[in-house]
Parts: structure tokens; C-alpha cells; sequence
């Protein structure tokens, strides 16, 4: 698993326990310490360094891949040397790719769609998830909910928030079924739900009031940039504020796939409580 330590990858790892898979093994970058499931092997190396991955994918016959940079440089050379041990591949995608034209400029949709193009020229046989907001965004709230109560940002349009338990739910499943080989499975929560509405939830949760403030693009941009922020990374963060529409896709997938229903924003919210506190 490359990705395995991050807000999805870790449920990827617990789901993949829970279903008695074996040789399951995470990918992590040298010099770091991981905590892990009971059975799953740590496995030292880094996509920036593709030669230095051979190691860590001998033996390995799927792949679960979540890219964690804002641009496709180095990706061909890591889908290389995925390529000489793997059989397959399943790619943590966005939503956003193959969306209205106007979304197209949205460098976190470019980037996913740059990376589905690579994949399918590398000739890998994979599986692609296109998730919609993943809920463990809002943990970046939680500075602001704990000092002030009330979250300040940009109104970016609602969407169907996906709680990334189901999002592991459905990878773990196409990690270990090639039936999944070919397919693009696109992912939602059970509801649109916008970015006041997200807080209030987790006041909820808290047994507080929390408020949402908006401000503009161009004030939030000054301050993420004023905390050391990287330019690029808040270019893209704010993208979703200017450039996406309101969506109102809910898909069936995760019930589909998974025979559960998908989790809501409030009950991701209830469960992840303390984070905020």
C-alpha cells in the first residue's frame, strides 16, 4: 500500500485486517515510524525515489496508490517500477475528473485526470475510485474550532461529503476481487452537504455552537500564505472556491459495492469528536 498511513489509507489497512488478507504490506518513507495492524509489514521507501521502491514491492502483486504531490512529475518513472512487480493497480482518483468543462481547470481534478491518463498508458491493469470530499478534510478545522469556535474560509460549493471509512471499505474490496479489474467506481456520501452545514455537525458532536465565516478567496489566500503555506498547495486549495459548481451527485456506489449504506457527514463528525476538542 503506498498512502498507507493517511486519513484513508489507514481504514484501507484496518479494512484489509478485518477480511483476513494476508502479505499485506505498507509503504513507508524512511527514517518514519508507523503505527500498523497487527500483520501488516513496514516496508521503508518513498515515490520520489522509484529505484529505491524495488525492495519494498517485491513479492507484491496489487497496489493501492494514493498520490500525494501536486503535480505528475516522477509519476511515470514510480508507475515504472510499480509496473515490475505488480499485476495491478487501484488509484485513489477525484470525482472532478470527466466533470463540466469549467471544472477542468480545477488543478486537483488536472491532476488526477494527468495521473488516470498515466496509469492507463503504463498498460497496468487498475481500478479506479473517484471519491467526492473526503470528510477528514475538516480536521484542518480543528485549531480554529478549539481557540474560536468558528471556521473561516472560503464558501466552496456543497457536495457529498464521503466518509473515508467507505472509501476503504470499497478499496479493500477491489484490492483482494479482480473483479473490480477495468472498472471506475465513483463515490459519494449519502448526502449534499455544504461547508456551514459541515461545522454545525460538528458542534453538534461537541455539544457547542460553531459558527462558518465566510471570507474571500483573495483574504484567505493572504493568510495561508502568511502561516508558510506553499504557494502551489494553497493555489490549489482554493481552487474548489472559484472554479467548482454546485454538484448534486449522489451515487449508490458504496452501497453498491459494499452491501452497507454510506456513512453521513454527522455521523463521521460524531465519531471523530475528540479531534476537535
Amino acid at each position: 500500500m503506498i498512502g498507507a498511513t493517511g486519513n484513508v489509507g489507514r481504514h484501507v489497512l484496518s479494512q484489509l485486517h478485518a477480511r483476513g488478507a494476508a502479505g499485506v504490506r505498507a509503504l513507508v518513507r524512511p527514517g518514519r515510524t508507523a503505527h500498523l495492524p497487527d500483520g501488516v509489514d513496514a516496508a521503508a521507501g518513498s515515490l520520489e525515489d522509484p529505484d529505491g521502491m524495488s525492495a519494498a514491492l517485491t513479492g507484491v502483486t496489487t497496489v493501492f496508490l494514493v498520490w500525494p504531490f501536486l503535480t505528475t512529475e516522477g509519476a511515470p518513472a514510480a508507475l515504472a517500477a510499480i509496473g515490475q512487480h505488480a499485476q495491478r493497480l487501484v488509484y485513489l482518483s477525484s470525482i472532478g475528473v470527466g466533470g463540466r468543462p469549467r471544472e477542468q481547470a480545477d488543478p486537483i481534478f488536472t491532476l488526477h485526470a494527468d495521473m488516470e491518463r498515466l496509469i492507463e498508458a503504463c498498460g497496468l491493469p487498475r481500478t479506479v475510485l473517484r471519491s467526492d470530499t473526503i470528510a477528514s478534510n475538516t480536521l484542518g478545522w480543528a485549531e480554529q474550532i478549539r481557540t474560536a469556535g468558528v471556521v473561516r474560509g472560503p464558501l466552496t460549493a456543497p457536495t457529498a461529503v464521503i466518509d473515508p471509512r467507505d472509501i476503504a471499505a470499497v478499496a479493500a474490496r477491489a484490492l483482494t476481487d479482480d473483479a473490480h479489474v477495468g472498472a471506475t467506481h465513483r463515490l459519494t456520501g449519502p448526502q449534499v452537504i455544504s461547508r456551514p452545514e459541515q461545522v454545525r455537525a460538528i458542534g453538534e458532536a461537541l455539544g457547542r455552537r460553531l459558527v462558518f465565516e465566510e471570507v474571500s478567496v483573495q483574504d484567505a489566500r493572504a493568510q495561508m500564505l502568511a502561516d508558510g503555506r506553499p504557494p502551489a498547495l494553497v493555489d490549489a486549495l482554493l481552487s474548489a472556491a472559484e472554479t467548482r459548481s454546485a454538484s448534486t451527485l449522489v451515487t449508490s456506489a458504496v452501497a453498491d459495492l459494499t452491501g452497507k449504506p454510506p456513512r453521513g457527514f454527522r455521523q463521521w463528525a460524531h465519531d471523530h469528536r475528540e479531534a476537535f476538542r
